[in-house]
């Protein structure tokens, strides 16, 4: 089993909604298991900024899937749930992206493990300093909670009214 984490964003529709279905579609992967997820926080968009505030969060799971087999299993996710593609950082319904993979480190065209904006994004790091603050980064060599300290990105990033139960471990 590899300790996978993926990080869910949702800024169109029923954001709260999308998150859940992500969560639970995720847990119904082949060989994989939700083990925890970080609280939902609001973020502002990065990258285009003239769009709808993000909730945003971070999943850790158990799975034997190759890293490339998990891709296209999040992938599809999207699709199921709605995801429309218009321009890149833009508004969506969903967007499931693949963190870490163990310590494995992934450099394809279309999959790149550990995510390459990582160090840059505090939507990520937030969440993921909440569930896993001594994970190790392999190709940075830093802990998250290090590449938080780091990271020069500004952008705001609170916790959410809006949380319930959204961890579906089965």
């Amino acid at each position: 089993m590899a300790q996978v984490f993926i990080g869910l964003g949702s800024n169109l529709g029923g954001r709260l909604n999308y998150l859940k279905q992500a969560l639970t579609e995720m847990a119904h992967l082949p060989s994989t298991a939700v083990i925890t997820c970080s609280s939902v926080y609001e973020t502002d968009p990065v990258g285009v900024k003239e769009q709808p505030i993000f909730l945003n969060m971070v999943a850790e799971l158990d799975s034997t899937l190759i890293p490339f087999e998990l891709f296209t299993g999040l992938k599809r996710i999207e699709q199921e749930i709605g995801r429309t593609r218009s321009e890149r950082w833009g508004p969506r319904e969903i967007d499931l992206d693949l963190l870490y993979y163990g310590r494995e480190v992934v450099n394809d065209q279309d999959l790149h493990v550990p995510h390459p904006e990582i160090a840059n994004r505090r939507f990520v790091l937030v969440p993921m300093k909440e569930i896993a603050p001594a994970y190790f980064d392999p190709l940075r060599h830093l802990s998250i909670e290090e590449l938080l300290q780091r990271c020069t990105d500004t952008s705001a990033v609170r916790k959410s009214a809006q949380q319930g139960s959204l961890c579906a471990k089965e």
